[in-house]
């Protein structure tokens, strides 16, 4: 199943809007989609690998400023949102991010950015709870910056080898972060 998907997105990587399509989904991630633009970028990093620099500060640049989009929704419109969050399951999850909010601030933002746990979610809270603006762009460009120079620094020094691990263990890869997001999304209910 991931092995398709894997080829699919390197076909895309190879397409002449890929930039674009990947500015979208990392801006459409951070505050409402649901799949996470590592899915194009580590393609497209490894297809060009020149250019796997370029991608990631594209990826970080559409996601921080999708993250700002999620925070000024928590900020504005959280009345509007909040029957959403209910209907997709993610209100248990509000609630934790809400808390970690209170004890730790700044940080969660930082985890949040940097790890597997729904980022959106913590825009949307961040905002919701007037979170300082400043410090929640910082800590979003220094996580979700970390993070994607991370996989671009993976695909770029990995090169042939990456590719062909990546082709063989593909689908143990998807079916452990699908794993993953499972059990953050248990941990955050």
């Amino acid at each position: 199943m991931f092995a398709s998907l894997y080829d699919k997105a390197l076909a895309w990587a190879a397409h002449r809007h890929a930039v674009w399509y990947l500015g979208l989904l990392s801006f459409a991630e951070s505050s409402f989609f649901p799949v996470p633009p590592d899915v194009m970028l580590a393609p497209m990093a490894l297809a060009r690998r020149r250019r796997a620099w370029f991608y990631a500060a594209v990826t970080t640049l559409a996601s921080v400023a999708g993250g700002v989009a999620g925070y000024f929704i928590g900020l504005l419109a959280f009345e509007a949102v909040e029957p959403l969050l209910h209907r997709l399951g993610y209100w248990e999850a509000y609630l934790t991010a809400s808390d970690w909010f209170a004890r730790w601030g700044v940080w969660v933002v930082f985890i949040a950015g940097f790890s597997p746990i729904p980022y959106k979610v913590f825009t949307i809270s961040a905002g919701a709870v007037s979170m300082m603006f400043l410090p929640f762009v910082i800590a979003s460009v220094l996580g979700r910056g970390a993070r994607f120079f991370l996989v671009a620094a993976l695909m770029y020094w990995g090169g042939a080898p990456m590719d062909r691990f990546l082709r063989r263990y593909i689908d143990r890869i998807g079916w452990l972060l699908i794993a993953v997001l499972v059990i953050a999304y248990l941990f955050l209910r």
